[in-house]
């Protein structure tokens, strides 16, 4: 399943319904991403949304905060932005530094700007199955599935992780399809087992090649959540790989997502959607976005 071809897809879909409004609109779609410290990692993902803002014609506000700000300081500006008529999205890139209560930053945006999905009020209204702000990483997975016509109903599905950027909202979006759920983590007893009865099975454990072929039923559909780099020997080469071991499931497997160019491509797109489904929302306007968001 190649999340790339997707993303590019969706990505001149957004482009021409940004340029086909911008007449009504006046301005084009805004997104405020919230950085704070010197994560390494977050700089990389932070210049990568900037890039896909770029290329559909998003404007991006960047706010690269020291770390030397208070909770107080780091609130105030969020509900600055919250009001802020020019910006439609809004995140704070995780991680971020340890004095900083993540969850109540996250909580002080307004729901209709978080394009991450994680305040309380998206969270809830996903449990309830109610339209609202979707997680980007899951609903790009749903998109892959669907890309490839690859039936959610009644099939058998086991998420590996529980975390509340992906394993939580998945299993939630998953069983909203009429998927049959089984969410597992670490703690969970025959693994192993539960997840060689998976139709769809998919691997957010955060652990570099869990998965092999003694986890995976002849025929299933594999999707790797998982992004790590793992150095050689000698210290002189690295390279990338998922929680899955690709070479050792690939001949039992129906479909499957590359490491990388499978699922991390979609989760940038999904923020742009996201972003440009709160513009429309904005002005009024009648979204063109419904069969993406699930």
């Amino acid at each position: 399943m190649d999340g790339k071809k997707l993303s590019l897809e969706i990505e001149e879909k957004l482009q021409k319904d940004i340029e086909s409004k911008i007449n009504l609109t006046k301005r084009p779609p805004g997104l405020a991403v919230i950085r704070i410290g010197e994560d390494p990692a977050s700089g990389v993902y932070v210049r990568n949304k900037e890039r896909a803002c770029s290329r559909v014609g998003i404007k991006s506000f960047i706010f690269h905060l020291k770390g030397t700000e208070n909770q107080k300081e780091v609130e105030q500006l969020i509900n600055k932005l919250n009001f802020d008529s020019d910006i439609d999205g809004m995140l704070l890139q995780l991680p971020i530094p340890k004095k900083f209560d993540e969850q109540r930053l996250i909580s002080y945006i307004n729901p209709d700007k978080d394009v991450d999905g994680l305040n309380e009020q998206n969270v809830g209204k996903l449990v309830k199955n109610e339209a609202g702000m979707r997680s980007c990483t899951p609903a790009g997975i749903v998109n892959l599935l669907r890309s490839q016509n690859i039936t959610i109903e009644g099939k058998r599905i086991v998420v590996i992780g529980r975390s509340l950027l992906v394993g939580k909202p998945l299993a939630l979006m998953l069983l909203n399809l009429n998927g049959t759920v089984t969410m597992t983590h670490s703690k969970t007893t025959n693994l192993n087992k539960l997840c060689k009865e998976a139709d769809i099975l998919i691997a957010a454990a955060g652990k570099p090649n869990l998965i092999d072929s003694s986890f995976v039923k002849e025929g299933a559909v594999i999707i790797d959540v998982g992004i790590h780099r793992l150095t050689s020997s000698d210290k002189s080469k690295t390279r990338l790989c998922g929680d899955v071991l690709l070479e050792d499931v690939i001949h039992k497997v129906f479909a499957y997502t590359p490491v990388p160019g499978g699922v991390g491509p979609m989760t940038v797109t999904m923020l742009l959607v996201n972003t440009i489904f709160s513009w429309q929302k904005q002005f009024g306007l009648s979204s063109t976005l419904n069969d993406i968001l699930p």
